[in-house]
């Protein structure tokens, strides 16, 4: 992992602006780093991660000797040995054992139509002298972000939106038209960061520009079939059998290797696979919580259970709201985009001790999007099974208060477009209509109604909460993050599955029925539990944390209140009266508020 940097300024007569940007990303690179003149007015820098090749050869950013192409790159490439072997029979020479040099060959070799061919996590900057091009390019999934600016005679790149400020970009200052989609969904709308300027690539998005940073043209590359690979039957089997593959793969680096283990299906399987096949031992971090009277929270628990008998131990990182206060502003610090998902702050916990042992971690990240495991998935299931029966239901009682909050959101988020039905599950609370309206013009219709909202879901929520959540927190303490479960091979599979068969089956059916034949049935029989603090319960019973929480609150309230419905200002005004219903809600505009005072002012 690495931070990449890029900057075309004919104005400019020396690397001051991009070193900005570079000393601004060390977390992201602390082994190394350094700034190449590539020639008047571009230059080319990179942050460091060691993770592959340790040397200091297989250091970037890459050129040839010729120094006529030049590469940025941060990520990791899944299939680079494949890769690599096809170049060396084209009589490529390599120097080092990284995958860097591959892709800057690969690259150099076949341009931008041999993107669709590389499998992996990557953002890159490549710079050809020859056909003097710049490109600027996304993985598929979306795993690695990369933002750029482009105004007054220059481009500027780069792995967060703090280097792009450091270096004069997004002068316009906060987006307050990024307010209403936060407050729905978390998170800006794709392609947008909270400075009006600043722009980010979508996943699969590939830009053109030349030498002197003007747009030539852009391209979009999907999850490619892989070469000779045959289309497959969907069932169990084949999933078991692509999963293993999946785990050899991100498992392995030439550093410590640990796993986010929260004693749920998905990061258990991924770690019983892992040291069933190698008998490797591996360290496993797990958050636990202080709660009130003693209560402990399970995921430790199971965890422990997990892992007693396979050796590499795990620790349980506690949490309680005073440890949460005292690190708070160092990690809205930290936080370079936004997001209102308290999973946030204790992934970026879990990873701040864990790097005093690994520079990977694993996570099961991507797993409920691809096999259908959210509750909103169950729900959405149940609705389209009887539309107008719901629609019929929902204009009759969704105004009564004699359900639970839950059901009240789903009567509530009932619409006669089934796409709108959707959005509204996915968000905190049901969309409003222009918003809505927004939100369907990204949404997918390629397929029927159940496998477009998986699509959403991947290329709305994982992208621009799990994915930004996992690069961001753990880059903040120089860990490369992996998820096996979004390796293309899986990826596929998921793709591959019809509509009926997505309808037929129990939600993450495939991953439960792999943990009950590996006798682990009861992590399996485990009740669903998500990622996130015990928001409700410390303020209840933290004064200090509730006293925090809702005191940001009202000054968000204050400056920027107007921007969001009437139905919400008494939300601002009397946070504590509202904080039952609206705990998840209200954390989000306390993170917001707290990041805007710290960064956007």
């Amino acid at each position: 992992m690495c931070g990449v940097h890029l900057l075309v300024d004919s104005s400019a007569k020396d690397d001051v602006a991009i070193t900005k940007m570079v000393e601004s990303c060390t977390h992201r690179g602390p082994d190394h780093a350094e700034v190449i003149r590539i020639r008047r007015g571009i230059f080319l820098a990179s942050n460091r991660l060691k993770i592959s090749d340790l040397r200091d050869e297989a250091n970037q950013p890459i050129s040839n000797q010729e120094q006529n192409a030049f590469l940025s790159w941060n990520g990791f490439l899944y299939n680079y040995q494949d890769l690599k072997n096809q170049l060396l029979e084209e009589g490529v020479v390599f120097k080092t054992r990284s995958d860097g040099e591959v892709l800057f060959h690969w690259l150099k070799e076949k341009g931008t139509k041999g993107i669709a061919a590389i499998e992996g996590m990557f953002a890159l900057v490549f710079v050809d002298l020859i056909s003097s091009e710049i490109i600027l390019a996304r993985d598929p999934v979306g795993m690695k972000s990369l933002y750029f600016y482009q105004g007054e005679n220059k481009l500027l790149c780069s792995s967060e939106v703090n280097c792009l400020l450091k270096a004069g970009g997004g002068k316009k200052g906060f987006d307050t038209d990024q307010i209403v989609p936060f407050w729905y969904l978390r998170t800006s709308l794709p392609t947008n960061s909270f400075f009006k300027e600043i722009k980010e690539l979508l996943p699969g998005q590939v830009l053109k520009f030349d030498l002197d940073g003007q747009n030539i043209s852009q391209l979009k590359i999907p999850i490619h079939q892989r070469s000779g690979e045959k289309e497959t039957v969907p069932d169990q089997t084949v999933f078991k059998q692509r999963l293993t593959e999946a785990v050899l793969t991100h498992f392995t680096a030439e550093v410590p290797v640990g796993m986010i283990l929260s004693g749920g299906a998905d990061s258990s399987l991924l770690y019983h696979i892992w040291y069933k096949e190698t008998g490797v031992p591996l360290p496993s971090y797990t958050i636990g919580f202080e709660m009130a009277k003693g209560k402990r929270s399970s995921d430790a628990k199971y965890a422990a259970n997990l892992t007693k008998t396979m050796g590499g131990g795990n620790q349980e990182i506690k949490i309680g709201p005073d440890y949460f206060l005292d690190t708070w502003e160092e990690y809205i610090a930290q936080l370079d985009h936004p997001v209102g998902d308290s999973a946030s702050y204790l992934t970026w916990a879990l990873a701040k001790e864990a790097r005093k042992q690994v520079k990977v971690l694993v996570s099961g990240v991507g797993a409920d999007e691809l096999f259908a495991g959210y509750n909103r998935h169950k729900a959405f299931k149940a609705y389209l099974k009887h539309p107008q029966l719901w629609q019929n239901i929902s204009s009759l009682l969704k105004h009564v208060p004699l359900w639970s909050r839950s059901y009240q959101k789903f009567l509530k988020s009932i619409h006669t477009d089934p796409s709108r039905t959707f959005i509204n599950f996915a968000a905190l609370n049901p969309v409003p209509e222009e918003l809505g309206m927004s939100l369907k013009k990204i949404y997918p219709f390629a397929g029927r109604d159940f496998k477009n909202a998986l699509a959403y879901d991947q290329n709305l929520y994982l992208v621009h909460d799990l994915l930004k959540i996992h690069d961001n927190a753990c880059m903040a303490h120089g860990i490369e993050g992996r998820a096996p479960f979004l390796d293309w091979g899986l990826i596929k599979l998921s793709d591959s599955m019809s509509e009926e068969l997505l309808l037929s089956i129990p939600a993450k059916s495939w991953i439960k029925e792999t943990l009950v034949k590996e006798g682990l049935e009861t992590i399996a029989n485990r009740e669903k539990k998500g990622f996130g603090l015990p928001i409700l319960e410390w303020y209840m019973n933290h004064s200090a944390f509730r006293n925090k929480l809702s005191s940001s609150v009202i000054a968000f309230g204050e400056k920027y209140g107007n921007f969001v419905a009437q139905e919400w200002q008494p939300l601002f005004k009397y946070p504590e009266k509202h904080i039952q219903n609206n705990y998840l809600l209200l954390f989000n505009v306390f993170l917001l508020s707290d990041w805007i005072n710290l960064n956007a002012q």
